[in-house]
């Protein structure tokens, strides 16, 4: 059964070899000085160009960007090297990758006004509170990119733009918040580029083994088949159980933003045209947007409704749409 699935999924002449996906992936592998040259060179102007969509607000920056990015090498090769059981520096170079990226964004942000807000901007509003919807992207995006760079007649650079929107922008919202002494949304810019990163190498080690190359590499190597299962299960371990990790807290945090909702909608009840437009979870605060002709009920009443919903000690925050911002302080405060 798992032969003809693979069958479908990579017919046999269409199956790129050991090597040469090594060669591609690799970074320590063939001529290493071309091929670091071009990944440090086309990673700091990819860094400049998302680090300027996120400040302006640029969607379409953002992904311009991405199409030159080129991290989707050292991550696919961190799945790489673990199904081949094989140190291949990919871990390292992700790491200075991450430090550049976002010593790039921290740069940039010093043209920002000192009060200039932060969550106002989208692209950084969107990359501080992950969802598990984020997560369940980036495990697709991880499948994408092995299969098409396990494929001859698969185009690599398309998987390879999906990955790179996946980390480059967080790191780069993270750099931009960090210039901006704002600790708890570079936080959550990081936690969402961290959740991406174990999804992506997850989904490649899944795909790397299921297609036979963990196999091919030990027999190449002359490991026995045995030692080469508990080390994959070993391997798949560490990357599943931080993964699994921040699934669960995604849920909870989904959970509480439902529950936020719900008691936000009875407090609004008795305003006429009042309504709750949204409620998202960002920087350890519960923003709760509403739109309303009149004046608001008190804010405590809000507080009162989420206590026992929520856990105490989160801050609230109201935001109306003709402007108004109120903070409604903490549950059981």
């Amino acid at each position: 059964m798992i032969g003809k699935v693979r069958a479908r999924v990579l017919p046999a002449s269409q199956r790129r070899s050991l090597d040469e996906l090594t060669q591609d992936l690799d970074l320590s592998f063939g001529d290493t000085t071309s091929k670091r040259s071009a990944f440090w060179t086309m990673l700091t102007l990819s860094s400049v160009i998302a680090s300027g969509g996120v400040l302006t607000d640029s969607t379409a920056t953002v992904i311009g960007a991405m199409i030159i990015a080129p991290l989707s090498t050292p991550i696919m090769g961190i799945a790489l090297g673990s199904v081949k059981r094989r140190r291949t520096g990919s871990a390292k170079v992700v790491l200075l990758a991450c430090l550049l990226v976002t010593a790039v964004g921290m740069a940039m942000s010093v043209v920002l006004p000192s009060d200039y807000d932060l969550l106002s901007n989208s692209q950084i509003s969107s990359r501080t509170s992950p969802g598990l919807m984020d997560l369940i992207a980036a495990l697709a995006t991880g499948f994408a990119g092995a299969v098409a760079l396990a494929r001859r007649d698969v185009a690599a650079v398309l998987p390879g733009v999906a990955i790179a929107i996946s980390l480059v922008p967080p790191l780069a919202v993270a750099g931009v918040c960090l210039g901006q002494m704002s600790g708890w949304l570079a936080l959550g810019a990081l936690v969402l580029f961290v959740s991406n990163l174990f999804a992506l190498v997850f989904g490649g080690m899944v795909v790397f083994a299921s297609l036979g190359y963990g196999v091919e590499a030990d027999k190449a190597a002359g490991r026995p088949a045995r030692r080469a299962y508990a080390a994959m299960i070993l391997l798949f371990a560490l990357v599943f159980i931080p993964l699994t990790a921040n699934t669960v807290i995604t849920l909870l945090l989904n959970t509480w933003t439902g529950r936020t909702k719900d008691a936000a909608e009875q407090w609004l009840a008795d305003v006429p045209g009042a309504s709750v437009t949204s409620v998202d979870a960002t920087s350890r605060t519960m923003h709760v947007h509403v739109r309303s002709p009149g004046d608001l009920p008190p804010v405590k009443f809000l507080l009162d409704r989420l206590e026992g919903r929520i856990p105490d000690g989160i801050p609230v925050v109201v935001d109306a749409s003709r402007g108004q911002r109120i903070d409604a302080g903490v549950v059981g405060g």
